[in-house]
């Protein structure tokens, strides 16, 4: 299964992905070389998901592991299938705050397994605006348990025009990946999580304005 995985990503995603967004990267160099680590990205559509799986290297497309909603990709048999066997995803319960559940411990266990977890701290998919929501206390969490593995920052301009929420077919326009350097480990949460959004904001300044594929 991880050879049908590795080649569903190469010979169809990757390919899909540039044809469809251009896929241009600034700042690769920062990507993770091995796990554990944690991918923060800002999310505004099911393209940002694919984008990420494709901006990294073969070899290390094993270690990919997208946290994703359960109650969303879990919904029906084959869509849960294909989701966690070919996507690599680490199914992830959206519960109300104060319930007591530990939705964390699926990410948790894959970072123990040296996954590279990507992760959208906002939580949900956002209007399409680039507008970045409140980032969520769970990485910060994760980072707390985890200290060797780097919070890689990464903002992706455009995604929410290409497939924005609620729509079926993508527009084809050009989407850019921004990579930053590992977020510094912080004294508590808010200030990981301030440092974070700052770290965010900063390469959404420098993204370039989107075009027409």
């Amino acid at each position: 299964m991880a050879l049908i995985r590795l080649i569903l990503l190469i010979l169809l995603a990757r390919p899909i992905a540039r044809f469809m967004t251009g896929a241009d990267v600034i700042g690769r160099e920062h990507l993770p070389r091995r796990g554990p680590a944690i991918i923060a990205a800002n999310h505004n559509s099911h393209v940002d998901t694919l984008l990420l799986l494709t901006i990294f290297p073969a070899h290390l497309m094993h270690c990919l592991r997208p946290a994703a909603a359960a109650d969303y990709f879990l919904r029906d048999p084959f869509i849960g299938w294909f989701s966690k066997e070919l996507v690599g995803i680490v199914p992830v319960e959206r519960v109300k705050a104060g319930s007591g559940a530990d939705v964390l411990a699926p990410m948790r266990e894959a970072l123990a397994k040296g996954a590279i977890v990507i992760l959208f701290p906002e939580g949900t998919r956002g209007p399409g605006t680039d507008e970045m929501g409140e980032l969520k206390s769970g990485i910060a969490r994760l980072a707390e348990a985890f200290p060797e593995a780097p919070v890689i920052p990464i903002w992706i301009e455009g995604a929410g025009r290409v497939l924005p929420k609620g729509a079926i077919l993508p527009v084809p326009m050009n989407c850019t990946v921004l990579v930053g350097e590992a977020v510094a480990p912080a004294a508590d949460r808010r200030a990981f999580l301030a440092d974070l959004r700052e770290r965010l904001l900063a390469l959404k300044a420098q993204a370039p304005p989107q075009r027409w594929r």
